[in-house]
């Protein structure tokens, strides 16, 4: 069996409490004072995760932007220095080796990928590189820390310079937080506004225990929050959306792919399903009775299977079951109703729009 990975926050996560489990091959925490508590404080206020299990890959070099524009799936060229961008990594038929963020900075390229796929997209990324451009997997010596939620400013302005205020959705700046220089961005996989926080891993400690000592302090908040989080925007997950059997065409992720243009890997597969359509969709289900849904629970209509949930869980916001599911292109239109086989039984559902919760209105708290 292999050795799970620590984050150089563990002693951090337990001495708070927090449950630990294997994920991704780490040790992290799944929960401190409790899945809702977390969820609703990063949905109202602020929460604050470790992160670090992510991988960073920069790639520098004369040619790296074009480089990265013939192998992802989103035109590379519409950002400049300290700007990010949601795009995929696929492979020859199509499919998907990761879903990541690409950070333009001044002198270099940073992918931040997931943990689970680490090795694969420095194996594909390595392989495909011309002279000239430089990989490297920084994985090891950096972490990051997501501070999320309307009240992120409050709890990072005591501790940063530059004060974060004025930074634009999916932009990052450096900036130093608790004395320590880093790469502060404004991104997340929650839907509330907030930073991610990449800094030398060594320093991740300091910069967190700063976070908890602050007057409007974050709740401290593990991956299954994160999880609840995503899922009520619709946020695909690897492994679960997504994956080497599907293009992004299925799971609604088209505005991510440069069709247009093309030129990357499996670019006309993906053509070829935007124009003729694709065997499912995914879509967003609520429950309209009691129940949860979980991965692998058949979605049916008048007896029949139309698909399948990917993910599925308890909506802390809505307080009803919620789940993401490949459904038959009849059944994918919102008001759709549906039924959700689980453990055996079927419960009603219908399919709604994403995002499932409106975090639109939410004002940020900067005083």
């Amino acid at each position: 069996m292999t050795d799970l990975q620590r984050t150089s926050l563990f002693d951090a996560h337990v001495a708070a409490g927090a449950k630990i489990v294997p994920f991704a091959g780490w040790e992290m925490p799944v929960e401190y004072e409790g899945v809702r508590a977390e969820h609703l404080a990063v949905r109202s206020t602020c929460g604050l995760f470790d992160v670090s299990h992510m991988g960073q890959i920069d790639v520098t070099g004369h040619g790296a932007r074009e480089f990265l524009q013939s192998i992802l799936t989103n035109d590379i060229t519409r950002i400049g220095p300290g700007q990010a961008q949601y795009t995929l990594l696929p492979d020859d038929n199509g499919g998907v080796i990761d879903d990541l963020l690409v950070y333009a900075l001044l002198d270099r390229f940073l992918l931040v990928v997931n943990a689970s796929n680490i090795a694969p997209c420095v194996e594909r990324v390595t392989s495909l590189a011309p002279d000239g451009v430089t990989v490297v997997n920084r994985s090891p010596d950096v972490a990051m820390l997501a501070l999320q939620g309307p009240a992120w400013a409050k709890a990072l302005t005591p501790i940063a310079s530059p004060e974060p205020f004025s930074l634009p959705y999916m932009e990052a700046t450096e900036a130093t937080v608790a004395g320590v220089p880093c790469l502060v961005a404004r991104t997340g996989y929650t839907g509330e506004p907030g930073v991610e926080i990449m800094c030398p891993a060594e320093a991740a400690p300091a910069i967190w225990d700063a976070l908890m000592a602050v007057p409007d302090a974050p709740v401290p908040a593990g991956l299954a929050a994160r999880d609840t989080l995503r899922l009520e925007m619709g946020y695909p997950l690897y492994g679960n959306e997504l994956g080497h059997d599907r293009s992004p065409i299925s799971a609604g992720l088209k505005w991510a792919c440069d069709l247009k243009h093309g030129g990357f890997p499996g670019a006309e597969r993906m053509q070829r399903e935007a124009a003729e359509g694709t065997p499912d969709r995914l879509v967003a289900i609520l429950i309209t009775e009691k129940g949860i849904p979980r991965g692998g629970c058949p979605v049916m209509a008048d007896g029949q299977q139309v698909g399948t949930v990917t993910s599925g869980t308890f909506s802390p916001s809505l307080g009803v079951g919620a789940a993401l599911a490949y459904v038959s292109p009849d059944h994918a239109h919102v008001g759709a109703k549906l039924s959700i086989d689980v453990r055996g039984k079927e419960k009603s559902a219908e399919v709604t729009s994403l995002p499932m919760v409106d975090t639109s209105p939410r004002k940020e708290h900067h005083s």
